[in-house]
C-alpha cells in the first residue's frame, strides 16, 4: 500500500491540469531526491514508502523508475514510434510488477515476463482510453509514425467511431499486446510466491479476452472492457491453469 501510494500521489501530480509542465517537473524532482536521501522525507508519500523498503529490503529503484515515467509524461505528451511507447512502459508498467516480485521471494530468470505483462496491460489500458487521453490529459500514446503510415491524425481519435484506417493502427497495437503476452505465458512458472503466481496467471488470461475484445469492439464508441463477473470467470481459469 506505500508504494501504491505512493505511485498514487505521483501520478496525480503528473495528471494535473492546473499545473504547467515546470511545477510538475519541480514536484516529481523534489519527491525523487527525497526517495534518495531517505528518512525525514517532507512529503508523507515518500516518508511512508522509504519506511516500507527499510523493511522489506526492496530497492527504491522501481520507485525511481515510476517518477521517470510521470516525467516523461510531462515532457512527451506524443509517442512517436513502438520503440518509444516499450520505452515509456518499461518506466511506467515494468517496476510494478518487479516490485511485487521482489516484494514476494524473487523469481527465476529476471524479469523478462513480469515486464512483458505489465507492458501488455498498460498499452491495453492505453487503447480503452484512447479518446479520454487525448481530450482530458491532452496526451496520444497511439505511434505517430503508424498514424502517418495509415494517413491519420490525431482528429481521428476525436470521432465517435473508429475509421478503418485507426482500426487498422489499433490492430497493429494489439498485434504488439498479443506478442507480449506470449512472452508473459511462462510467468507463473518462474515466480516463488505461489500466491502471486497464481494472480500473474489470472491476470494473463484477463488479459487475453480484453485484447480479444477489443479487436472486435470499437474504443472510440465507448470504454471497452470486461464485466466483473466475465473478470472473475478469466481470472479464476487463469489460476487454475497456474
Amino acid at each position: 500500500m506505500a508504494f501504491y501510494n505512493f505511485a498514487r500521489a505521483a501520478d496525480d501530480v503528473a495528471d494535473d491540469g492546473s499545473l504547467s509542465v515546470e511545477e510538475k517537473l519541480a514536484i516529481l524532482n523534489a519527491m525523487a531526491a527525497q526517495l534518495h536521501n531517505g528518512a525525514d522525507a517532507p512529503d508523507m508519500h515518500v516518508r511512508d514508502l522509504v519506511s516500507s523498503l527499510a523493511v522489506s529490503g526492496v530497492t527504491s529503484q522501481h520507485a525511481q523508475n515510476l517518477l521517470k515515467a510521470f516525467m516523461w509524461d510531462a515532457h512527451h505528451p506524443r509517442t512517436a514510434d513502438w520503440a518509444a511507447l516499450m520505452a515509456y512502459c518499461d518506466l511506467s508498467a515494468a517496476p510494478v510488477g518487479r516490485y511485487l516480485i521482489d516484494l514476494l521471494g524473487g523469481c527465476e530468470g529476471g524479469y523478462r515476463s513480469s515486464d512483458a505483462l505489465c507492458t501488455a496491460l498498460q498499452v491495453l489500458n492505453h487503447i480503452q482510453d484512447i479518446k479520454d487521453d487525448r481530450h482530458t490529459l491532452d496526451r496520444v500514446y497511439v505511434p505517430s509514425d503508424w498514424m502517418v503510415d495509415s494517413a491519420i491524425s490525431e482528429t481521428d481519435l476525436d470521432g465517435s467511431e473508429c475509421s478503418p484506417a485507426l482500426r487498422k493502427v489499433i490492430n497493429r497495437m494489439l498485434d504488439g499486446v498479443d506478442g507480449l503476452l506470449d512472452e508473459a505465458a511462462p510467468l507463473a512458472k518462474t515466480i516463488h510466491s505461489r500466491a502471486l503466481a497464481r494472480e500473474a496467471s489470472g491476470i494473463l488470461a484477463i488479459a487475453r479476452k480484453l485484447s480479444q475484445r477489443l479487436r472486435l469492439r470499437d474504443p472510440l464508441a465507448g470504454r471497452v472492457a470486461l464485466s466483473k463477473p466475465a473478470m472473475a470467470v478469466h481470472f479464476a481459469w487463469g489460476a487454475l491453469r497456474a
